[in-house]
């Protein structure tokens, strides 16, 4: 039986450079790395479900909240079960449990992944860089007034709750390259990955 592959999740806001250390995961890690995160996800949704898993905070869609729950679990046991066929995965993922109830995704997709080698990763971006990127990328800036946008801060404060991560990057600060090696530090250490199994409300194995 093959030893399973890797699992890094990266979780933050969009346009936080999530999609970018992903690529550098891919292109620089030694082994074949799957990219079967949300935007990936995303792609194969009906348009009818859209933005399925992508659903922003703030309870906006309550009719498609059924469908992503399903979805996630989909995904993550799709996840999974190519880690259990010796094949590595890297997942963008920008989790939040701001619905119109709560729907606890993170903590049941966590514990999709007990027993296999997963790590998460906080990417954190300060708003004032979310805020150019938006502009460089989509041409969306600030409100008239000059305000951030309500949804922008809404995933700002939602993403990083509970904020339990076996190592956080600052894409502001450091190059997706940068990022990257830290995450194979931490990677490669291989000891005390728990935050996933803290998350899933498992406690790791010496633990009380």
């Amino acid at each position: 039986m093959s030893q399973p592959g890797n699992i890094i999740l990266l979780n933050g806001t969009p346009r936080c450079g999530k999609t970018s250390i992903a690529r550098v995961i891919q292109e620089s890690f030694p082994g074949v790395w799957i990219n079967l995160g949300v935007d990936n996800y995303m792609a194969m949704i009906p348009k009818q479900f859209q933005p399925g898993i992508g659903l922003r905070p703030g309870g906006e869609g309550p009719e498609l909240e059924p469908i992503i729950e399903t979805l996630y679990a989909a995904m993550y046991q799709s996840i999974a079960a190519h880690s259990r066929l010796g094949v590595n995965i890297v997942a963008d993922v920008g989790h939040h449990d701001w619905y119109s109830r709560k729907l606890n995704i993170l903590r049941n997709c966590a514990r999709i992944l007990d027993g296999l080698p997963a790590m998460i990763v906080g990417v954190r971006c300060p708003i004032e860089e979310i805020m150019r990127r938006r502009e460089a990328t989509w041409g969306k800036g600030y409100e008239s007034d000059g305000r951030v946008p309500a949804p922008v801060l809404r995933w700002q404060e939602a993403v990083h709750q509970p904020g339990i991560y076996d190592v956080e990057v600052d894409t502001l600060r450091m190059s997706a390259e940068g990022c990257a090696g830290v995450i194979w530090s931490r990677l490669e250490g291989g000891e005390g990955l728990t935050a996933l199994r803290r998350l899933g409300g498992i406690h790791p194995e010496g633990s009380t």
